[in-house]
């Protein structure tokens, strides 16, 4: 046992000079490409989707402009009476109920299905409303043909039933740090044990 430990020592020595006497620049290269491998968007993820959204504060992104992070999101309109306030008390519910130490790349996102009444003034004012002021609260507006693509992404059927009211899905989607998506609870009010189970997973 004692000549086969000096055998591999033998063989290994000579790569670990070898190593250790390469160019630093080298290393730093090779770190970078194994991060890129990493970061590789896969057919399945959100961020090849080409569309733009305006945030709350005005600013233009696209979708892929998030990865790296987990992703929780929601579709609502600001002016719901009815399902979209329990939406956003669920919403807060998970974000309560993270450690702390996993909420460092997670990011709550809500999408607008009235993208024509939430401007990025109203989406601002309803973030003040509801206390979701941090970076970590994010909500956008598209166009319409953007937001139904998104939402047939997400499975969420919504239609419009009067001037201000619409009829939706009541969904929020969980999605991984490369944007593919991971799980999705269905429901008002519902037990978010298994939602906060699935991104404790994704953020360890």
């Amino acid at each position: 046992m004692a000549n086969h430990n000096f055998n591999i020592l033998y063989i290994l020595l000579p790569i670990i000079l070898i190593y250790s006497c390469s160019n630093p620049n080298e290393k730093q290269s090779n770190t970078l490409k194994n991060l890129d491998q990493e970061q590789v968007i896969s057919d399945l993820s959100i961020y090849n989707l080409p569309s733009t959204w305006t945030t709350q504060n005005g600013d233009d992104i696209e979708l892929k402009n998030l990865n790296g992070n987990v992703l929780v999101m929601v579709m609502i309109y600001t002016s719901c009476q009815v399902a979209c306030p329990r939406l956003v008390a669920d919403m807060r519910n998970i974000d309560a109920q993270l450690p702390q130490k996993n909420k460092n790349n997670v990011k709550f996102i809500m999408v607008s299905i009235d993208p024509e009444t939430d401007t990025p003034e109203r989406l601002k004012s309803f973030s003040i409303e509801n206390k979701m002021e941090t970076d970590q609260w994010l909500f956008l507006r598209g166009t319409e043909d953007d937001t139904r693509e998104f939402a047939a992404v997400l499975a969420v059927n919504y239609k419009q039933i009067s001037p201000m009211n619409f009829s939706h899905s009541n969904i929020i989607s969980v999605f991984n740090k490369k944007g593919e998506l991971q799980h999705q609870q269905e429901g008002l009010g519902m037990d978010n044990k298994e939602t906060i189970e699935t991104i404790i997973q994704l953020t360890n």
